[in-house]
């Protein structure tokens, strides 16, 4: 997930502060950028470095393959897996940053989506600024260890930057990415040492001149921010995603968004969804990824058959919710059937909003099939009502499965 979703340059919201504009606005960016970095991100802290000053990791076979094992887990959402990686873990390295954002992550993802209401919202973030003020007052830089706190400390600002942004917190974000610049900017100066790096310039580099060129408004301040290569970012996210170490995914799932988002593109869009969904087939987020996908392309059946194979659950809301506005576009674009498919959005909708902003889009797409609907009847005022809700809602204005 916005930025992805966008170098922490995108990481504010839209149409507040002049200056931050450039940060790349609206949560939608922050996400694309952010996408889940920080969950792979814990493993390439512990590969790369060492956990303690007495220890590295990168010579202890046994806690990398634990690590590995622990990361997996979280990502098919296997916490049983997850916790036991953690406590081996502990064990071994027991006062590395790197544990709370272990664990902060477990916390994210057994949460998912992780909203402000959440009971465990407020350890979330207490792990997440533990796992920061650790990695900040560490050894100093020249001891050879600074990749290895400066992927602790970004790694932590990105996913409680992440929750703030996919939650509309936006005066939570603005004081935490003014601070998280300068740190994301030292990424470039280990990515010839380490493919992983390259996510970080891949994203920097495509969204620094890809999103001006998508939102004019902000040309007028992108010449502040150094400048980027569309070319060079792809190639650098392609490498990150045939060679890291760690942050295979992270980079495949960012050139999902690009293709689908940013460049419209869902034939290209779907080797990486695929990808995904095959590879943490019990990832509800990863899952609504690939449906969204094939139904963008019309493959109503694949779709559907991927939805009858994955029934609706009493501890998974959200992709209850989601699963019912891809019924209702199922509904009414495969079958005709608008009174079903009515149901299903409002169905859809009404779980939904139980998650706040951090569903909009995928509510959105409920209030433009209702919209839709609405042509073939006689409420023309119900049906422009519907459609301002989804303008409202939406990221990508432009995908609203209308065609």
């Amino acid at each position: 997930m916005g930025e992805d979703h966008r170098i922490i340059l995108t990481l504010t919201r839209a149409h507040q502060q002049r200056m931050m504009k450039l940060f790349y606005s609206e949560r939608v960016l922050l996400r694309r950028f952010l996408v889940r970095f920080p969950a792979l991100i814990v493993f390439i802290v512990m590969f790369l470095s060492p956990l303690t000053v007495k220890a590295q990791i990168l010579h202890d076979s046994a806690a990398i393959n634990i690590i590995t094992k622990g990361m997996y887990s979280i990502y098919n959402m296997d916490f049983e897996g997850a916790e036991e990686a953690y406590k081996k873990i502990a064990s071994l390295y027991p006062d590395h940053p790197v544990l709370d954002l272990y664990s902060g992550m477990m916390i994210y993802w057994k949460n998912f989506p992780m909203i402000p209401s959440s009971g465990e919202s407020l350890e979330f973030e207490d792990r997440m600024r533990r796992c920061i003020e650790k990695s900040e007052n560490y050894p100093p830089p020249g001891n050879g260890y600074e990749a290895e706190y400066l992927l602790s400390n970004i790694s932590a600002r990105g996913l409680l930057l992440l929750f703030f942004a996919d939650n509309d917190l936006s005066n939570n974000v603005i004081p935490l990415v003014t601070s998280s610049y300068r740190p994301l900017m030292k990424t470039f100066n280990y990515s010839s040492n380490y493919p992983d790096f390259y996510y970080f310039t891949g994203v920097y580099n495509y969204y620094r001149d890809a999103y001006p060129r998508v939102y004019p408004v902000y040309k007028t301040v992108a010449f502040l921010f150094p400048a980027g290569d569309l070319a060079k970012g792809l190639k650098q996210l392609e490498i990150c995603g045939n060679e890291s170490m760690a942050l295979r995914a992270e980079a495949i799932v960012m050139l999902y968004w690009i293709r689908m988002n940013f460049e419209m593109d869902f034939k290209a869009a779907l080797p990486f969804a695929e990808y995904l969904n095959n590879s943490y087939p019990n990832n509800p987020l990863y899952r609504v990824f690939y449906i969204k996908n094939l139904l963008l392309l019309k493959q109503y059946n694949k779709a559907e058959n991927i939805i009858s194979a994955s029934p609706t659950r009493r501890n998974d809301e959200f992709y209850n919710g989601v699963s019912y506005i891809f019924r209702g576009i199922i509904a009414e674009k495969k079958y005709k059937d608008n009174v079903l498919a009515s149901s299903y959005y409002k169905t859809g909708i009404g779980i939904l909003g139980r998650f706040g902003s951090y569903t909009n889009e995928y509510a959105a797409y409920g209030y433009f099939g209702l919209s839709r609907i609405g042509e073939d009847s006689a409420d023309k005022h119900e049906r422009k009502v519907n459609h301002r809700k989804a303008m409202e809602l939406a990221d990508f204005k432009k995908i609203n499965f209308d065609d």
